[in-house]
């Protein structure tokens, strides 16, 4: 079982087998905090910090019987002691989270949240009615506002979906262009009906522009910078030449949006074509804006 999930399970355990949602994503959170490095990440949703990724453990853990699911809660099916197997710092961090958070109800432990970690809550359905009008404004502090026109690009490589997504709220990305060719992916979330699910759940818009990516059959031996640098001189000369009403089309979405990202899966942008098909679209009439790469 992977360690994550068993982090769940023995929270679960210390909460005699049972918690709310929200609670339990609230206490996942603030475990969270104090790990070196978090087994998850979460983002700002309706009602404060959230983890798609732990949610999807969840509902893999039902699915096999380790777990009970109802409409607000859930409930370990499990008799094994899940506690005994955690490494002794995050039994520490647990059986602190017990303590000084154990006994708050869940509307408590968003305000907690909201008030400590106020980004988290930019998109919450319930601060107006949990917060002072104080604490309310530190939130709206934290939401991303900016009026300048940029083109960002990211790659989903070596990050959890919840850090791909904040880079994408904290840069006040209004649009995600997907310019794979071949937009399925063996990581969680980052496959197409999911990415439009997840990024929609946040108020982004996703469009796809398949024939701007390459294909994979022309991806095959990438072994040096050398190797990626012969394939993109393929692309310049081929797709790119062939694609600009594709890229007049992305530099007009820039245009009516302000913010928009290319986005495909390497962390690093010389090994990415969207670096060459952001500087194709930066050479197109029109185009007078800055661009960066997240």
């Amino acid at each position: 079982m992977f360690y994550r999930r068993k982090i769940i399970l023995a929270l679960l355990q210390l909460f005699d087998g049972q918690l709310e949602k929200i609670r339990l994503q609230k206490l996942l959170f603030l475990f969270s905090q104090r790990q070196q490095k978090a087994e998850y990440d979460f983002i700002p949703y309706k009602y404060g910090c959230y983890s798609y990724s732990a949610n999807a453990d969840l509902t893999t853990m039902v699915k096999k019987g380790i777990l009970a699911e109802t409409e607000s809660s859930f409930s370990t099916n499990e008799m094994t002691d899940y506690f005994k197997s955690l490494k002794e710092s995050d039994k520490k961090s647990l059986l602190e989270i017990k303590t000084l958070y154990g006994k708050m109800n869940s509307n408590a432990l968003m305000k907690h949240t909201y008030i400590n970690y106020p980004f988290f809550a930019i998109n919450s359905v319930k601060a107006s009615t949990i917060l002072t009008k104080k604490e309310l404004e530190k939130v709206n502090n934290y939401k991303p506002k900016s009026n300048k026109t940029i083109l960002f690009t990211i790659g989903y490589e070596g990050i959890s979906l919840e850090e791909y997504l904040n880079r994408l709220v904290k840069n006040d990305v209004r649009i995600l262009v997907d310019v794979r060719n071949n937009p399925q992916s063996m990581k969680y979330g980052f496959s197409k009906n999911q990415l439009i699910k997840y990024c929609e759940s946040l108020g982004i818009k996703y469009m796809h522009f398949p024939e701007v990516g390459i294909q994979s059959e022309q991806r095959q031996e990438l072994n040096t910078q050398m190797d990626y640098d012969k394939l993109f001189e393929v692309y310049k000369k081929g797709n790119l030449t062939k694609t600009k009403s594709t890229q007049t089309v992305i530099l007009n979405l820039l245009k009516q949006y302000k913010r928009i990202a290319l986005t495909c899966f390497e962390a690093n942008i010389c090994q990415c074509h969207r670096k060459h098909l952001a500087e194709s679209i930066e050479t197109l009439p029109g185009f007078e804006y800055e661009t960066k790469h997240i």
